[in-house]
C-alpha cells in the first residue's frame, strides 16, 4: 500500500494550497496541510487492509464496510459494456473526482453547521489518519499549529478563526482525495478518478500515464524516488523553510 506516500504528497498539496486560500502564515498552512495529509489516505477506506481502514478498529473497520458495499452497488449498476469483471470495491467509487467533490461539498456544510468545534473534530480525525501513515510526529505537528494559532490570536479570536474555516477545509478534504487520485493514476492500474464520463465503452476507465512512466505499488520507484521527493518537498513548502534553508546553505558553502 502508499499509505504514507499518499500521506506525504497530499500534505505537499495543502501547503502548496494554503497561500491561495488566505492561509499562508505557519499555523494555517500547517493546519491545511495535516488535512489534506490525513484525507489523502481516506480513499483507501475501500480495502480493508488498508492502513486507514484499520487504524481506528471496529469505527474506521464500519466505515470501510459501508464503502466497500457502497462502491460494489454502484460499480453493479454503472458498469459499461466494457469495463472489468471485477468486485467494484478498491479504487472505485472513492477513487473518483466526484467523491473528492462530494466529500469536500460534505465536510464544508458540516463544519458550517457545527462551527469551531466540527472544524476542530475534522481536524483530528484527519491528525490521527496521518499519524497512522507517517508516525507521532504528525500530531506533535498539528498541535503545535493549533498553540502557534491561540498564541498569534488569543483564544476568542482563534475560535472566530476557526469558525471562518469550514469551506477552506472542505476544499482542503477534496484536495486530500484528489491527490491520493493522481497517486493511484501513475501506477500500474491506473484509477478511474473521471467515472462517470464513459471513455471507449468503459463507465470507470482507468487513466494512467505511458507504461513506462507509471511504477509499481510499495516497487523501488516508490521507495527510493517519490517518497524521498516528497519528503524533501514537503519540508521546503513549510512557510520559512526557504529562508532557513538558504542560511543554512551559506554557513556549509560561504561565498567568501
Amino acid at each position: 500500500m502508499m499509505g504514507r506516500t499518499h500521506a506525504l504528497t497530499g500534505w505537499c498539496a495543502g501547503l502548496g494550497i494554503a497561500p491561495l486560500l488566505g492561509h499562508g502564515d505557519l499555523a494555517g498552512a500547517v493546519l491545511l496541510g495535516v488535512v489534506t495529509a490525513g484525507f489523502a489516505l481516506l480513499p483507501d477506506f475501500d480495502h480493508r487492509s488498508s492502513t486507514a481502514s484499520r487504524y481506528l478498529g471496529p469505527l474506521t473497520g464500519l466505515v470501510s464496510w459501508i464503502l466497500r458495499k457502497s462502491s460494489r452497488y454502484v460499480y453493479a449498476v454503472t458498469k459499461g459494456p466494457r469495463d472489468e469483471k471485477v468486485t467494484g470495491e478498491h479504487r472505485h467509487l472513492s477513487h473518483t473526482v466526484l467523491f473528492a467533490l462530494g466529500l469536500g461539498y460534505l465536510t464544508a456544510g458540516l463544519t458550517e453547521l457545527g462551527g469551531h468545534w466540527a472544524v476542530l473534530g475534522v481536524a483530528l480525525f484527519a491528525v490521527l489518519l496521518a499519524e497512522a501513515a507517517l508516525g507521532d510526529w504528525v500530531a506533535v505537528v498539528g498541535s503545535g499549529a493549533v498553540l502557534l494559532w491561540l498564541y498569534n490570536f488569543g483564544l476568542d479570536a482563534a475560535l472566530v478563526q476557526l469558525d471562518g474555516l469550514s469551506g477552506v477545509l472542505g476544499i482542503a478534504v477534496a484536495v486530500g482525495c484528489f491527490t491520493h487520485c493522481l497517486g493511484d493514476a501513475a501506477t500500474l492500474s491506473g484509477c478511474p478518478f473521471l467515472f462517470p464520463l464513459p471513455i471507449a465503452g468503459e463507465t470507470w476507465y482507468e487513466l494512467r500515464p505511458p507504461r513506462w512512466l507509471r511504477f509499481r505499488t510499495g516497487g523501488p520507484v516508490e521507495s527510493l524516488l517519490m517518497f524521498p521527493a516528497a519528503t524533501v518537498t514537503g519540508l521546503l513548502l513549510v512557510p520559512g523553510a526557504w529562508p532557513l534553508a538558504g542560511n543554512m546553505v551559506a554557513l556549509v558553502f560561504p561565498t567568501s
